[in-house]
């Protein structure tokens, strides 16, 4: 698969307070395959990562969301943790990046409790998905179906429960990467 995926980029989009697993562990999978990955914060500034029970590292931004676009990846990743996408899903600028992988039918990938953001991007309506148990009734109201699953993918959207789904989230999201856009992929 390496060499399908070389030449390949991806976007991270994350704020502090993000699930420290939920942006390392994918972020190392795309890399071993030979995707550049970029992390793209909302001031271009390093963020803390959430580690479980405490505060982890603080990350290097590789971009500001002012100057990403999304006609420079091929997809996109959101990691969970509570602070990161409470604090995204308020940024009208990340979530006008974020619903424009979905008007141009690229992959997206969220884990834990990022479906906040495509809520508030308005891109779920219709969509089978899984999450963070916490946020199911979230989601059912915004108009999913939604299961209790580790890996769910629909139309080049991938989402997954918890840290303990990254294994079934990352494999899904390079297979999703090397087969590229999906018509089904809407905003």
């Amino acid at each position: 698969m390496k060499q399908a995926l070389n030449g390949k980029r991806v976007a991270i989009l994350a704020a502090n307070g993000f699930e420290e697993s939920e942006l390392s562990v994918p972020r190392a999978a795309l890399q071993k395959e030979g995707v550049e990955v970029h992390v793209v914060t909302p001031d271009g500034k390093g963020i803390r990562a959430w580690a479980e029970t405490d505060w982890g590292d603080t990350y290097a931004a590789d971009k500001a969301l002012s100057d990403a676009s999304e006609s420079d990846y091929h997809a996109l990743v959101l990691p969970g943790g509570l602070f990161n996408p409470d604090e995204l899903r308020t940024n009208d600028d990340a979530l006008t990046f974020v619903k424009t992988f979905f008007k141009t039918g690229k992959p997206v990938a969220a884990i834990c409790h990022a479906p906040w953001i495509l809520i508030n991007a308005d891109v779920v309506e219709g969509r089978r998905m899984t999450s963070v148990p916490s946020i199911a009734q979230d989601l059912r109201n915004a108009g999913v179906e939604w299961v209790d699953e580790s890996v769910v993918v629909d139309s080049g959207l991938v989402t997954s429960r918890t840290p303990k789904d990254l294994d079934a989230f990352n494999a899904k999201l390079l297979e999703e990467l090397q087969e590229g856009r999906h018509s089904g992929q809407h905003a």
